[in-house]
């Protein structure tokens, strides 16, 4: 016996072993798909301005989102008419007229370029705020002269008498308080660090469970079962955010248009959770048809290079010596 023979051989982990941590490493795996999912829609699918105007701009038609907005705009057209006309005798015969009017100009070309340029400028103001840790302690505030001349514009353009005199005046509106601002800020920083290594790491120990497994045909069905129950809990999980964000809010009036808004932010999460619920499935039924009929086809298969096996020759019957 040659001594390459004699060494000793390693021994591989018995299989037993190796399931126990393939089966951590894949339950680890499966937990941070949907916080890395989320993490990332929250870091990246929100903070692009151009993707926000145009996911919040076919609101501006929601018939609970306009009527949210002409309340607004006609409550505050009252506030700036003066005391005497919010508290006195004149708000019954003032107040339908305005509201009325509000309600008009939500139906008018003036009012989808008004919400788009207000939409634009709150999204510039916060993501300014978040991202420059030197605005800690201050407001958020928007400048209300593009918005106004963004309308003034689009009146102009549709020929309204005297558009071309509305003053763009430089007003200050607040978005968010200060302390808003910093808690927001904490977490922006906190989902910007997550939404790179938290998918990083579920594909890490992804991969590592499928490599240390006994069995990997089992470890990849496995993976697929776990990324299908992470995309419903997922999908779970934003249904119930929705529920608890229309909850929180003081006027019921105005929980359906909250709801429009909600349901257009997070529509782009509800199919990513979906299209995880049905590649998981995917992956799992392919590995477990490959695990039933792969040996059958394998079977059946002829092999390459494989020599047809050739009787023995029959031994000829030997002559008898005299």
């Amino acid at each position: 016996m040659s001594e390459h023979d004699r060494a000793p051989r390693p021994e591989k982990a018995p299989p037993r072993a190796r399931n126990v941590l393939s089966a951590v490493l894949l339950t680890l795996a499966c937990l941070l798909v949907p916080f890395g999912v989320l993490a990332s829609w929250a870091a990246h699918g929100l903070t692009d301005t151009g993707r926000y105007v145009r996911t919040m701009a076919p609101l501006a038609s929601d018939p609970d989102v306009r009527r949210a907005v002409a309340d607004a705009m006609g409550e505050g057209v009252m506030r700036q008419a003066g005391h005497e006309v919010d508290t006195g005798p004149l708000r019954g015969a003032v107040g339908p007229f305005v509201h009325d009017a509000a309600r008009s100009f939500t139906r008018t070309e003036a009012y989808r370029a008004a919400w788009d340029a207000a939409n634009r400028a709150v999204h510039d103001a916060v993501l300014r705020a978040l991202r420059d840790d030197g605005t800690r302690g201050a407001p958020v505030t928007v400048d209300a002269a593009p918005v106004i001349a963004r309308v003034k514009q689009q009146l102009s353009d549709n020929h309204v008498p005297f558009a071309h005199r509305i003053p763009v005046t430089h007003t200050r509106i607040p978005v968010l308080p200060a302390e808003d601002v910093d808690r927001l800020r904490k977490g922006y920083h906190v989902l910007d660090t997550a939404a790179f290594w938290l998918p990083l790491a579920a594909a890490v120990l992804a991969v590592a469970a499928i490599a240390v497994a006994a069995c990997r045909r089992r470890a990849v069905a496995a993976l697929g079962l776990g990324t299908a129950l992470g995309g419903a809990l997922l999908a779970l999980a934003v249904a119930i955010g929705r529920r608890l964000t229309l909850a929180d809010l003081p006027d019921a009036l105005h929980r359906p248009a909250a709801g429009a808004v909600y349901d257009a932010l997070t529509a782009t999460l509800r199919t990513v959770s979906w299209l995880l619920c049905l590649l998981g499935l995917a992956v799992a039924a392919g590995a477990w048809l490959t695990g039933r009929y792969g040996p059958r086809l394998a079977a059946r298969r002829p092999g390459r290079g494989s020599a047809v096996p050739v009787a023995d020759p029959v031994p000829e019957p030997t002559r008898a010596r005299a």
